[in-house]
């Protein structure tokens, strides 16, 4: 099978790559159901193109899965030139307005169907391929006996399927509540993630006494209805059903008192927000036996490290399914997706509808903190340069040292030794080691125990004595690193290509799943 993996910018499509996904989706700017995610533009091409060839194998697909509005055509059809410059193998789309004009404009090029157009059953199937469809992403909600009879039906289209992350609560994710709570709209691409707030679940008094469902529930009796008022009073399981049917439940964002929201029980059904992962990692060979073609991970706003480790875990539990490397193998890449942030997890529609219905609390969350990214050591002449420039900065500080009156050079004297931290410290050659460039996303002090992940390394730990953080344009000796300053990693460990660093998140606490705030992406 395929693995398909999400890129929503140009690093997370190169990690994608380099972690073990065979192809990756990516969006354009207005054009993607994800628009808070950094998506591509602009001359972004040039580097996917570099990509591609780095890569010859992999390939790209790209999501056109807005629901377009006349405006939304045509800006599209204004921006056709710039699309026709990224190496794009197809498009994901839901809207069948774009169909003739995708065809017509990139003859080469695959079309697929989003998930968003919920195809589940065969006849939808043949239907899209006799439009020209090469692929149909289907709903969520259908179940592997169901794949089988599909395949079975039309063995020439490709099918794919979600096999891991978020699950939208609402029906293949036509999702209205964020546009209801925030006019944010989800089928434009600025969902909200409403459905992942927090919520009191409650129902007014006069709401209460005037529901006539809930008095033939309560066999009309005064009492019934007091003791439902009253406060930790009990109430029996058809009192509660017809509560819950009733309509008169009510949800209330604790951001947004006052502003009520209704919650619906029906008789195979409730109404109500947040759905566990889906997670099949476990279970791909029952995805091949249904017919599924390709597996799809959900994330596209999710961080670097998740599209890394997540296209890991598949890659090597979908090379142990081929028997390209033994189970025992694998298992341990498998594992490492607890180290990611994730929620708890359920199988979806695959095996039971009702397995889809379990919901959750809290938000994502992970062990780590990602550290950085580790790019190609620098040649023997760059590190040369990188050491001259420490020796000329120490040089340079001597030389206003000596050159300062005795009083003044006695006093800033005085000063180090009070604060060596001020001490200008140079990286001193240390044989067998290389400095490489080190792109650094949290505050990490030096000293602190680091774990190196890659492609085929599992994790290895890095202890404070075997690397120095430096400064590549001084050559200066680095207390700590931030994002955004200029920062290289000095080190005997033999360092992969495509290497991330992470460190222990000291807040973490195991079994816990903290909040950590809508705004936080893990």
């Amino acid at each position: 099978m395929e693995l398909v993996c999400p890129a929503g910018n140009i690093d997370k499509l190169s990690y994608a790559y380099a972690y073990g996904a065979d192809t990756a989706y990516i969006g354009l700017k207005r054009f993607s159901l994800r628009i808070k995610a950094d998506n591509f533009y602009e001359d972004e091409y040039k580097r996917v193109i570099e990509l591609k060839k780095k890569y010859p194998q992999k390939r790209l697909f790209c999501a056109l899965n807005i629901a377009f509005h006349n405006h939304d055509l045509k800006m599209f059809l204004q921006n056709l030139d710039y699309f026709k410059q990224y190496p794009i193998d197809a498009f994901i789309v839901q809207d069948l307005g774009l169909v003739p004009i995708l065809q017509k404009e990139f003859p080469g090029t695959h079309l697929h169907l989003s998930t968003q157009a919920s195809c589940m059953n065969k006849e939808a199937v043949k239907m899209y391929h006799s439009l020209g469809f090469k692929r149909v992403v289907l709903g969520r909600e259908v179940s592997l006996s169901e794949i089988r009879e599909i395949k079975d039906a039309c063995p020439e289209m490709e099918l794919e399927c979600f096999a891991h992350g978020a699950m939208c609560i609402a029906y293949s994710g036509r999702c209205l509540m964020s546009a209801y709570l925030t006019g944010r709209s989800a089928q434009s691409g600025f969902c909200s993630h409403s459905c992942r707030w927090e919520y009191d679940l409650g129902v007014s008094r006069e709401q209460l006494a005037g529901s006539s469902c809930v008095k033939d529930a309560c066999g009309g009796k005064n009492a019934s209805l007091a003791r439902l008022n009253a406060e930790g009073g009990v109430i029996s399981a058809d009192e509660a059903k017809a509560i819950a049917q009733s309509g008169i439940l009510r949800l209330q964002e604790r951001q947004r008192p006052g502003e009520l929201f209704p919650v619906f029980e029906g008789e195979d059904f409730t109404a109500i927000l947040s759905s566990k992962d889906l997670c099949m990692i476990d279970h791909l060979a029952d995805m091949k036996a249904a017919g599924v073609d390709a597996i799809k991970v959900e994330g596209r706003m999710k961080s670097t490290y998740y599209v890394a480790m997540v296209s890991r875990a598949y890659r090597k539990a979908l090379d142990a399914l081929e028997g390209k490397i033994s189970s025992e193998e694998a298992a341990p890449f498998i594992a490492s997706l607890d180290d990611v942030a994730h929620r708890e997890s359920t199988t979806g529609f695959y095996y039971n509808r009702g397995d889809a219905d379990k919901t959750t609390i809290g938000a994502s969350d992970s062990p780590y903190l990602l550290a950085a990214a580790i790019g190609e050591p620098y040649s023997s002449e760059e590190t040369e340069k990188i050491f001259a420039a420490g020796e000329k900065l120490l040089a340079d500080r001597n030389a206003e040292l000596n050159a300062m009156h005795p009083s003044a050079r006695a006093a800033v004297e005085r000063d180090l030794e009070q604060h060596p931290e001020k001490r200008i410290k140079i990286a001193q050659k240390h044989e067998g080691w290389k400095v490489y460039p080190y792109d650094a996303l949290n505050r990490v002090d030096s000293g602190t125990e680091l774990e190196f992940v890659s492609p085929s390394v599992l994790a290895q730990k890095v202890t404070g004595s075997e690397y120095e953080f430096i400064n590549p344009k001084t050559g200066e000796k680095l207390d700590w690193v931030n994002a955004d300053h200029d920062c290289a990693i000095y080190t005997g460990v033999k360092i992969e290509e495509n290497t991330l660093v992470r460190v222990k998140d000291s807040e973490y606490v195991e079994g816990e799943i903290r909040n950590r705030g809508r705004e936080r992406r893990l």
